[in-house]
């Protein structure tokens, strides 16, 4: 299944797994105007309410990742970028805002395969995913201050909890760029492959979420997100209620006969 929502998102989906490509590679993939916005927000959503989708690689067209905000109507004061102080944050609030809330909410696992540059509000798009594979030609910046302003799109919120204080802030306040290599050893991504084998690689990783039972990788999910905001005892409470659920399903039962008898399962959602 492929879809275009709008002219810069394509979004397909094949084998349990959903592919959303910024679809703009002539500017670089701007995640700039309300074309760009809600075109993400739909394929986010497509993928969610699908259940023959476990697992979403989220990646560029062309040479970048994405360049983040358009630069030229920032200079302008054009767009998202015009109008009082009010109205800029009003804008913010109901567009680029929207993506981070419902990246988190989403309960399938995310992958971004960064195919080049991932500046700004792209840096901060790759960090709101769940896993990121890098190709070699990929660079990430979490180049707010060199502009002048901060991270309006929740990156702040997200380098913290990827890397940890020390880092988010020496990135934050640095403003400078990291190579692939430096991405790999402070832990940005999990994994830096040639760029004709990125797609490869995401699919891999994601074939390898796709091939667990469905409902289960949902919920496994759910708990890791729990686990960000809540204290122990309430975790696991909310453990124990997610694990009562679990051992009620079909694929539970299908997982157990299989790994006895040897084979491999066949699930199906239930």
């Amino acid at each position: 299944m492929s879809k275009v929502f709008g002219d810069p998102v394509k979004y397909e989906a094949a084998d349990r797994i959903g592919t959303l490509t910024l679809n703009d590679a002539e500017r670089r993939n701007p995640i700039t105007g309300k074309a760009m916005v809600e075109g993400i927000l739909a394929a986010l959503a497509a993928a969610e309410a699908d259940p023959e989708v476990s697992v979403l690689i989220v990646t560029g067209a062309g040479s970048a990742f994405s360049a983040g905000g358009d630069i030229k109507q920032m200079r302008d004061k054009v767009g998202d970028f015009a109008g009082p102080p009010l109205d800029i944050a009003e804008g913010y609030q109901t567009g680029i805002q929207r993506i981070p809330l419902a990246l988190y909410n989403l309960n399938i696992p995310t992958i971004a395969a960064v195919n080049g540059a991932a500046i700004g509000a792209g840096c901060d798009l790759a960090m709101m995913c769940d896993l990121r594979i890098a190709a070699t030609n990929a660079k990430f910046g979490e180049v707010f201050v060199n502009l002048g302003i901060i991270p309006g799109d929740a990156g702040s919120w997200f380098l913290i909890r990827r890397l940890g204080y020390q880092l988010a802030a020496e990135l934050t306040f640095s403003g400078r760029i990291v190579e692939a290599k430096e991405a790999l050893e402070l832990g940005m991504v999990l994994e830096v492959v040639e760029p004709d084998a990125l797609m490869k690689a995401a699919r891999a990783r994601a074939a390898t979420i796709a091939s667990k039972p469905p409902r289960t990788i949902r919920w496994a999910k759910r708990l890791l997100r729990h686990a960000e905001r809540m204290d122990l005892p309430d975790f696991l409470s909310t453990a124990s209620a997610f694990q009562a659920l679990m051992h009620t399903t079909e694929d539970h039962s299908e997982a157990m006969n299989a790994l006895i008898e040897k084979r491999e399962g066949t699930f199906h959602g239930r």
